[in-house]
Order: structure tokens, then sequence, then C-alpha cells
């Protein structure tokens, strides 16, 4: 953080007042921070405050007497813009290209990278207004940290508390020290669900978004690496710069794996193929009789297993173990079973992990041992997976 020029966006919350420590916390690294509040963030916290702590003067309206355009000159001379705590309304201006203060106006104007810190109500947050929002600006390249659980100020303990300085420093940290330690390195991702026919019309599938996958191609393609995604059907944009190789049986994305498994220096298998597919596919739409039907099921290909069977040397195996009872038993067990190095044991009987939600909260399960990750949106839990696929290539840093 040392000699970094930091620009702080302060919204109107009550958890202004943790704005002051990271100010604070921000200069004891040697950052420059240069703070702009909104006019209701004054309200809770005189600009005097942030005068005397960040050594600048603070910024407020857009209009006030000056030289130069504020708004202008911040996004120039920032590093990153950080914006803590981030509202609801200052989420919907973001995502909707507003700029009707000093803020927003310097947010739309800036390029340097941006780090948001919501802070609001639990069902404010699950608004899905909210949530939409918070995936434009992902989409974009906006990087989040929090919120957390707590107590709020609404007198619920509940989502929705903004995340800790130290944690917003940490995050910051991250945001301008990205890692590139795959540089070099050929990574295949899987990704959704598979589709199993029954008839023209009806199919056995999952529940499986696809999410968990995409972020970790994502991810590894910002840390350096060559990525190639299969995926299965899913209503998510391909991440910039990986290559996306749509399937949707088991059986195709057997094939694209084994095909592509010799060419990868690390295979994550994110996906949720099929275990079982109908023994028999009708070539015309099956009528209703009114006697019922009897669907017979034969299994599919076991492709984690094969790809363990056929691994060479150096090559790292990431399986997924999504399961609801014995979450961590059955992990170690396919870590034995299918010559994986890292399995990743994901709970997914919870409503906030696993299909389907944005975040998750999984175990990392080695022969050395085991690592929980706390519940945290789905990329921050790939660049957790990738630290250990790093740790077990010798790429750590």
């Amino acid at each position: 953080m040392k000699d970094k020029h930091i620009v702080l966006g302060v919204t109107g919350g009550i958890a202004v007042y943790k704005a002051c420590d990271l100010v604070s916390r921000l200069k004891k690294q040697g950052a420059e921070v240069r703070v702009v509040l909104t006019e209701n963030a004054a309200k809770f916290v005189p600009p005097l405050t942030f005068d005397t702590l960040s050594g600048n003067p603070t910024h407020v309206d857009t209009f006030a007497p000056r030289s130069e355009l504020e708004h202008i000159h911040l996004a120039k001379w920032a590093d990153a813009y950080v914006i803590a705590p981030a509202t609801a309304n200052c989420l919907a201006k973001l995502a909707g290209g507003i700029a009707d203060d000093l803020l927003t106006t310097t947010a739309l104007a800036m390029t340097a990278p941006l780090l948001i810190a919501p802070a609001m109500n639990a069902n404010m947050w699950r608004h899905a207004a909210t949530q939409a929002n918070l995936e434009t600006l992902l989409a974009r390249g906006a990087k989040t940290v929090g919120p957390g659980v707590g107590h709020l100020a609404c007198g619920d303990d509940d989502v929705g508390r903004m995340a800790e300085p130290s944690e917003i420093v940490e995050a910051l940290d991250a945001l301008l020290s990205v890692k590139r330690d795959f540089e070099g390195v050929r990574v295949l991702v899987t990704a959704g669900p598979t589709v199993e026919k029954i008839d023209p019309v009806r199919f056995i599938t999952n529940r499986s978004s696809g999410k968990m996958g995409y972020a970790l191609a994502e991810a590894a393609q910002t840390r350096g690496a060559e990525v190639q995604l299969v995926s299965g059907p899913v209503n998510l944009a391909a991440p910039a710069g990986v290559q996306v190789v749509p399937i949707e049986s088991s059986a195709d994305l057997c094939a694209a794996v084994l095909d592509r498994g010799e060419w990868a220096d690390v295979v994550i298998q994110a996906a949720a193929p099929a275990d079982f597919r109908p023994a028999k596919v009708s070539g015309s739409k099956i009528k209703k009789t009114g006697e019922g039907m009897t669907l017979v099921l034969e299994n599919t290909t076991d492709i984690a297993a094969e790809l363990g069977r056929r691994k060479r040397p150096g090559q790292v195996l990431v399986a997924f173990a999504a399961e609801t009872d014995d979450v961590l038993e059955n992990a170690r067990g396919k870590l034995e079973k299918k010559n994986a190095d890292l399995v990743v044991a994901n709970d997914v009987s919870r409503s906030d992990a696993g299909f389907g939600v944005d975040t998750n909260a999984v175990t990392l399960i080695t022969r050395e041992g085991q690592q929980a990750l706390p519940l945290m949106r789905k990329r921050a839990v790939a660049d957790g997976i990738l630290d250990a696929v790093a740790a077990l290539m010798g790429r750590e840093r």
C-alpha cells in the first residue's frame, strides 16, 4: 500500500464511523488518501474528521469553488477507488450510471479499480433490485468485500454489516497486487449441469448454475493462466479471455474433458454431471397413457475417476464433492477414489451455499490436511481454491 493513491468514497449510512478507521489504517500502511463524502455521509461524520485523518481536504460539494474539475482530477490521481460504506442507493446509482453528486460523478470518470463495501439492512441487501445492481457492477469488473453477518443498526442480527476496515484493507491490497502466479499454466475448468434426454421434450438435469466454475475460470485467467472452460447449459456470460466449450450431456462432458486432459496442467472439475441417464432415449415424445411410466436409468461414466486413471506426472486434479450428508467424510473418500490432489467439499443442503446462489462456503481437503473457507462470494472462494492449487504446484507467494 505504500505510496498508493486511494480515493475513498463514503455514503450516508451508520457504518460511516468505520470509514474513519479505514482511513487511519490506510495511512499507517503508507497510502495517500483523499476522501469524497456524500452530503448525507457528512451528516454522520463532519468533513473535518476526514481532513484530519487523511491529511488532505475532504470533498463533498460538486460545485464548490476550485481551480480544477475535482472528479476528473481524482479519477486521474487514483490507483483505486473504494466506496465504504456503499448503501443500496449508491449501488443503484453506480449500476445505472447516475452521476448526481461528486461521489458518483467521480465513479463514472474513474478508470482505476473499484472496490465496494456494501452496508445496509438485510432485506435491502436481499432485494432483487440490489442483487441485480450488484451483478451489473461485478460484470463490469468491480470487486466487493462483505457484507458480513452481525448486529445491524435496525436491531436485527443478519447479513448487511459492512466489512471490517482490516478486511477492506486486505481486499484492497489484493486488488492492487493481483497475483500472476499461474503464468504459463494451462487450466481446464468444467462448470454447470448436464442434460440427459428422455425424449425430444423431456430431460433429467440438476440445479447447478455454473457460477462456481465460471468464477474459477475468471480467477485463473486473471492470475495469468491459459483457460479452457467446458460448460453445460447456463445463463452466464463467458469470462473475458476464456475459451468456452459448450456441452449438453455427461457423455459430451466426458469426451470434451478427456480430449483436453493431456493438454491441461490443472483440471478443476466444478461441473455437476449426472450420475445416471435414461437407458433408452425415445425418438418421439412419450405420450401420457394414465398408467404411469417406469424410467430405467444407467450409470454415466465417472469422469473424475477416468481423469485420475489417466493423470500424468505433475498434473493437478481438483474434484468437487457436492454433498448433503457426511460432507467431509465423503469428500475424503473421493480424494482417494478419484486419485485427486484436492477435493472441494461443499454442503449443498445450505440455502446460502452451493447451487444457484452467489456465495459459497467450502472445505479444501488434500492428503496433508484440510482448510475451511468461510461463507463468501464465489469469486473469492475461487481465489481460495487457486491458492491451494498454487501451493500444491509450489507456486504460492
